[in-house]
């Protein structure tokens, strides 16, 4: 039977804790759908940081026409880098890296670096992620990572935690922590996606801020197959989900 349990926020994962287990991260709003998006739009691979002097370092070494800095620290956009938004994003970044620093996504990646496997998820590849778990982990411990906001806990990626959740339950038996029954149940009674992300505190702030179409992009659930994962230096698809 396959474990799963909920990290509520990146301050609270135990990088010993997690050797020998998958991880699977979320930050809905917005690096991970950020992420998912920058793949389904054709970038090589994304190199996630988890600072602005960390993305110059890995821009020295690469090409400066193959590839993009995009990045944002506590909400605003990092000078010089592009804007952090999938659907901005969208006509920069074909067949180049991305280097991404966010203040908290990237972060929770790197911090995750441990694990034996670590996948990319969103609201928008939920289901494909759920499927690559069922085919390939059935005898693994899963961690889910709840990014969260500079140390306070997040609607947004708990609501993940829950819909990816639900799925893997559909095809696995699961022994589940009271942190991720809490998920499941918090998806399953609020099923309204985009309501429950626009009612979220970073759902609120984006569209104080004009991202309103964005946050609604991103609610989106199981539109992509595409199952980002982590190498331990880039990001890359592994194909469609099986």
């Amino acid at each position: 039977m396959t474990k799963v349990h909920v990290i509520m926020k990146k301050e609270e994962i135990v990088e010993e804790k997690m050797k020998g287990k998958i991880a699977v991260v979320f930050d809905i709003l917005l690096a991970t759908s950020t992420i998912t998006c920058a793949l389904v739009d054709g970038a090589k691979a994304v190199i996630p940081v988890p600072n602005a002097e960390e993305a110059h370092v890995a821009s020295n070494l690469i090409k400066a026409e193959n590839h993009i800095l995009a990045g944002e620290y506590e909400g605003k956009t990092i000078e010089g880098f592009y804007d952090p938004m999938p659907t901005i994003l969208k006509d920069s970044i074909q067949g180049k890296y991305m280097i991404l620093s966010t203040t908290n996504g990237t972060v929770a990646i790197n911090q995750s670096k441990k694990a034996n496997k670590i996948y990319i998820c969103s609201l928008l590849n939920g289901k494909a992620v759920a499927n690559t778990i069922t085919h390939f982990h059935k005898d693994d411990s899963i961690i889910i990572v709840c990014s969260g906001s500079s140390d306070q806990f997040c609607l947004e990626d708990f609501y993940g935690a829950g819909h990816l959740i639900y799925h893997l339950q559909e095809k696995m038996h699961l022994q589940l922590t009271d942190s991720a029954k809490a998920a499941r149940l918090f998806y399953e009674s609020n099923k309204s996606v985009a309501e429950t992300i626009l009612l979220s505190r970073v759902g609120e702030m984006l569209v104080k801020y004009g991202f309103i179409n964005e946050v609604k992009f991103v609610s989106q659930k199981d539109c992509f197959e595409i199952v980002p994962f982590f190498d331990g230096e880039k990001i890359i698809a592994g194909g469609e989900c099986v």
